[in-house]
């Protein structure tokens, strides 16, 4: 995900429309949704040739969306270019210090740069209303399931904990020896899944979210892409980015998104939860499961 400062209407559109769009179409809006900072400086063959589509599709796209052609769609990208984005010169002025220590040194830098980047691009474009949004949907639910399979399935289990500080009917999923269709069998409109996948998407997840919507679920997707099929298939949606140096990927801002949604859903709960958070650290104190500082 490439960072841009472009209203996100444009790229919001692309994502409304896109089960009218032909699958040639949807190539084009797959390449924007994903590399928008390219737009504003390309030409609508290279953004075609990048793409793997004809230029002609690009021009159908953007007329698809509201627009007279190409040139026209690409102003408000090549605008925000214009403007510029944020600087951070002493930050990369240690990373060049740290790299300098040699090859160890420049692999420790290149992580803590994709990191600090990645935060960076995932709250750049996550607006403060829509996290507001998902996170009402939360706490007026009956019951929340966090769902994710490998290394997000820690990342669900992480916020379900810190959820049940305060609050009840929260379950991370799959649970030990079941599936997440299962786990979702008896969820309806009164519930809300929180669904993570990045590529390459895990199947399981993606049904779960397919069977979650028919069931009347609201589905909270956190994916690598606005065009990643829980995102498209979901009520609220965000965007993270997970590029890193290694072959893995980065799970930071993932982290830092589930941790702000939590607080954005206990700055929207009722007074209640600020009094169940303080009583159930009490308890932890009483019953010894803190240790204390010696008097």
């Amino acid at each position: 995900m490439n960072q841009t400062n472009v209203s996100k209407s444009i790229l919001e559109r692309l994502t409304d429309e896109w089960g009218s769009l032909t699958p040639e179409a949807q190539k084009a809006a797959r390449y924007v949704l994903e590399n928008p900072a390219d737009v504003g400086v390309s030409t609508v063959r290279e953004i075609a040739e990048a793409a793997n589509v004809k230029p002609n599709t690009f021009v159908r796209m953007a007329r698809q969306v509201g627009f007279e052609g190409y040139e026209d769609f690409r102003a408000p990208f090549r605008e925000a270019i214009r403007k510029g984005g944020v600087s951070f010169p002493d930050r990369a002025r240690w990373l060049q210090d740290i790299r300098k220590s040699g090859e160890i040194g420049g692999l420790y830098a290149d992580m803590i740069g994709a990191a600090a980047r990645n935060i960076e691009e995932t709250f750049a474009a996550i607006s403060e209303e829509a996290l507001k949004a998902a996170a009402e949907a939360i706490w007026s639910s009956r019951q929340v399931f966090t769902l994710g399979v490998g290394v997000n399935n820690a990342n669900a289990r992480n916020f379900t904990y810190l959820a049940s500080t305060g609050m009840t009917q929260f379950h991370a999923i799959p649970r030990p020896g079941s599936t997440p269709v299962d786990d979702l069998a008896w969820a309806d409109g009164q519930d809300v899944l929180i669904a993570m996948t990045m590529k390459p998407y895990r199947s399981e997840v993606v049904e779960a979210v397919r069977i979650a919507r028919d069931q009347g679920v609201t589905v909270i997707a956190i994916s690598d892409s606005p065009a990643s099929p829980i995102s498209l298939a979901a009520q609220h949606s965000f965007v993270v980015a997970v590029d890193t140096p290694q072959f893995f990927p980065s799970s930071v801002s993932s982290i830092a998104l589930l941790e702000t949604l939590l607080s954005f859903v206990i700055s929207v709960a009722s007074d209640e939860i600020v009094e169940r958070v303080e009583t159930f650290h009490r308890r932890r104190h009483q019953l010894g499961i803190y240790q204390e500082d010696p008097e």
